[in-house]
């Protein structure tokens, strides 16, 4: 892509409502724009990261078995009537009607329309376990949405719901989506913890989280720093004015708080804030037994089906990412995270022999199916330099008076280092670098 053909529309100005980084620099690095209330447009540059990220927890998801499927993104009141949860989930589930007073929701989730969908579609033990998934659109109506694409209101969300014919099963594949989501948290290059938890509103007898550890976070956590140990401090505290005390700590009065239990493994626990991006749930028959989904097992009873339902939020992980990492002058996005690895700038676009340099070494990149972007603006070099950082590329490879010498430099965003490398082994260097 050439920057001067790309719509990346950055600006200073921070958002008068923008508290976190995240919020912050999606916005004036041109990533997002507000639509309203908890309502977010993606620019370029955010369509290109929400796809990367669909991509690797797709690729993930494939591997370990499942199917992607796409319900529909409204769904019948009667549903949630059946199941029990159209009181449960409160004004947070926007509620509409059709020209024929036909009641619907805008689909918070979907484990009513899953089961639906396979009652009567998988009858037998025989065609068991199954695993189907979806990344599609949501909508909470939240009272108070902020934070960006941290707690909006609409949203991007993986769901999945798997299908079982004992508990046994469904724990095996509960263990197994556990170790599918740490494959894609580790390869979106995140600092994360998994956690017992409350399982709220969904229900069902256990549950787990995925946390980016981030000083942002809205969660407390307990974690050991001896063993894989982690809790959300709602499971453990069972008094409202604890949780409230600690959350209202920053993330370095919680490192710096003492913990009188220690973990069974003998380690030391401490606490840390954590962003939610994923969460999956032991379900039983809770929704099977009150839809009436049955199959036959091998003796020909029939038997509600054993459930459990994993979540991954999409969208917030592009924040997620950004609020771990970034430095003041904006964002640093892991390599498989940034919507360009490599950005060329030529320093004077009207040198001759830059450009000439700058076009070649981007049609040699383009041609080895690097994502590259050619910063060939007629801007002034501090000026196009501010931007890089603001956006986050890993690497700007920076054409300017060094040339005269044989050299250009490679800027580091996430070291802030910059080196300069022959103008014969920069093509060499930029590949051992990503």
């Amino acid at each position: 892509m050439r920057r001067s053909r790309a719509f990346i529309p950055t600006t200073k100005e921070v958002p008068s409502d923008a508290t976190l980084p995240s919020h912050q620099f999606l916005i004036r690095g041109g990533f997002i724009n507000q639509q309203g209330a908890g309502l977010y447009n993606y620019l370029p540059l955010g369509k290109i990261v929400l796809e990367k990220i669909r991509s690797i927890v797709k690729d993930e998801l494939d591997k370990a078995g499942c199917n992607e499927v796409q319900l529909s993104f409204v769904t019948p009141m009667s549903l949630w009537e059946r199941s029990g949860r159209s009181d449960a989930m409160g004004k947070e589930m926007l509620r509409i009607k059709d020209r024929h007073e036909n009641e619907f929701v805008l689909s918070p989730t979907n484990e009513e329309a899953m089961v639906e969908l396979v009652k009567n579609r998988v009858t037998s033990y025989k065609d068991l376990p199954l695993n189907l998934y979806q990344i599609n659109t949501k909508f909470r109506d939240e009272a108070r949405p902020r934070y960006g694409l941290l707690r909006g209101r609409e949203f991007l969300m993986k769901d999945g719901y798997s299908f079982h014919a004992t508990k046994e099963d469904m724990v095996r594949e509960f263990d197994l989506m556990e170790e599918t989501y740490k494959k894609i948290f580790t390869r979106l290059g995140l600092d994360f913890r998994v956690v017992q938890a409350d399982s709220g509103a969904i229900g069902g007898t256990g549950s787990k989280e995925f946390h980016v550890l981030a000083d942002s976070g809205e969660d407390t956590l307990v974690v050991c720093e001896s063993c894989d140990y982690g809790a959300n401090i709602e499971t453990i505290f069972e008094s409202e004015e604890e949780i409230d005390a600690l959350n209202e700590k920053s993330y370095e009065e919680l490192q710096s708080q003492n913990i009188e239990e220690k973990c069974s493994c003998g380690g030391k626990l401490s606490f840390k804030k954590g962003i939610e991006v994923g969460h999956i749930f032991q379900l039983g028959d809770r929704y099977s037994s009150k839809l009436e989904a049955h199959f036959n097992d091998e003796n020909g009873r029939a038997k509600p089906f054993e459930m459990a339902t994993f979540g991954i939020g999409v969208s917030r992980l592009i924040a997620s990412v950004i609020e771990q990492n970034h430095d003041e002058n904006g964002c640093i996005w892991t390599k498989s995270t940034a919507p360009y690895l490599v950005n060329i700038m030529v320093s004077n676009i009207k040198d001759e022999a830059q450009t000439e340099l700058g076009e070649e070494l981007y049609t040699k990149l383009q041609d080895a199916k690097v994502e590259v972007i050619f910063d060939d603006r007629k801007e002034r070099f501090g000026f196009k330099m501010k931007d890089a950082e603001l956006i986050g590329f890993p690497y700007t490879v920076i054409i300017g008076k060094e040339l005269a010498n044989g050299l250009v430099q490679i800027y580091n965003r996430k070291e802030k280092t910059k080196v300069s490398v022959p103008v014969g082994e920069i093509y060499e260097k930029i590949m051992e670098l990503i």
